[in-house]
């Protein structure tokens, strides 16, 4: 209940679902808001120069923003994080892990690759960078090189020679 009346605003109306009116009015508003991003977005000239120039990272940053503004000045209400909460909490239990584990793994990824057959993984990874190389799907080299034993570095090592690495533009 503390949800719904603090969260969702539909104790805002006497009847919510009377009619439909309150739902259309919010799915008018959501409409009107989506239009008017959208056309932000083709004013920039669309998706791929909005992520060149950082419009998403930024508009995420600014929204991240104002809802803890939102949170910490208790203008947006949000059941068990600034209204409703519990000091009395039992801490979280971390999982740890013992850092042998690692080492012990690093050693049998050197045993598999010792073992498989070089030629075979060698060609796998050469198909799979062709394929990308191209246009075909590439989960089926993507599981030829699995089977031939290459390691998910060595896979993920093959596409960026062909694709590169996305670097984010820095927003301001």
């Amino acid at each position: 209940q503390q949800l719904l009346a603090y969260e969702t605003g539909v104790a805002n109306t006497i009847d919510p679902l009377g009619g439909s009116y309150f739902i259309e009015a919010l799915t008018d508003e959501m409409e009107r808001q989506a239009e008017a991003y959208f056309k932000r977005i083709d004013e920039i000239g669309g998706v791929i120069p909005a992520i060149e120039v950082g419009f998403f990272q930024r508009e995420i940053a600014d929204a991240a923003f104002r809802y803890q503004q939102e949170l910490e000045q208790k203008r947006r209400l949000v059941v068990g994080v600034n209204e409703f909460t519990v000091d009395d909490e039992p801490p979280i239990d971390i999982l740890r892990i013992d850092p042998r584990l690692e080492s012990e793994q690093s050693e049998r990824v050197r045993q598999v690759r010792r073992k498989r057959d070089q030629a075979e993984c060698s060609n796998a990874l050469n198909g799979l960078r062709k394929a990308a190389a191209g246009t075909d799907n590439l989960m089926p080299y993507i599981l030829d090189a699995v089977r031939a034993y290459a390691t998910e570095g060595e896979i993920m090592h093959a596409m960026i020679e062909v694709f590169g690495t996305y670097t984010e533009t820095a927003v301001v």
